[in-house]
């Protein structure tokens, strides 16, 4: 994470709401032979404790998942470069504004048998915000197919120890400046998401 202190004061409530609401991160850990890393979709606890995802089998972390592992999963969201030039003040350097939320805990192997559970969970989490569309169920699939796919797969529990958080939007810059670049990154499109990454830069506090 950022060092500088003004990008990490982020509430620990508004780093979970944005982690439930993305949904999606890069879970790494330390393997024999270096680290390993998979990109996985998750669902975040009601209390914020813990997140449920699956691995495939073949999954080199789900090989050496024998039991508790300590892991990291990392969140990410809008990001995007700026241009010394927008700010309107002199002596500027380029940088890279960005959102990431970093999850520290363990990961488990939760039983088998609750695979079915958690994907209905997990599907339940997205589907449910794409109304007014009729949420897909597993129960869609047919039982020859989704035993064929349930033996694939197996779940997982993260279990969340620690938030930490950068949320870099510019905060170090006088307010004018701040904003000047946030307009000029709103029609910018190098990053995702920057007319995203723009408006909160614009509602930052230094």
């Amino acid at each position: 994470m950022h060092p500088n202190p003004v990008y990490r004061n982020t509430p620990e409530d508004r780093n979970l709401a944005f982690v439930r609401e993305r949904g999606f991160g890069t879970l790494t850990v330390n393997g024999a032979d270096g680290p390993l890393a998979s990109h996985i979709p998750f669902v975040l606890s009601q209390d914020g404790r813990s997140a449920e995802l699956h691995l495939v089998r073949s999954n080199p972390i789900m090989r050496a998942l024998t039991g508790l592992m300590p892991a990291l999963l990392a969140v990410t969201g809008a990001d995007g470069y700026i241009s010394p030039d927008w700010y309107g003040i002199e002596d500027q350097v380029p940088t890279w504004n960005y959102i990431a939320v970093h999850l520290r805990g363990r990961l488990e192997p939760m039983p088998a048998e609750d695979l079915r559970a958690h994907l209905d969970r997990l599907s339940a989490e997205f589907e449910t915000r794409l109304l007014p569309k009729a949420p897909w169920k597993t129960e869609k699939v047919t039982p020859e197919v989704m035993d064929r796919f349930l033996r694939m797969i197996l779940p997982c529990r993260f279990i969340i120890s620690d938030v930490q958080s950068t949320w870099k939007l510019g905060q170090n810059k006088p307010e004018q400046a701040r904003i000047a670049a946030a307009d000029a990154l709103g029609i910018s499109e190098i990053g995702q998401e920057t007319s995203l990454l723009a408006g909160l830069m614009r509602a930052a506090a230094g």
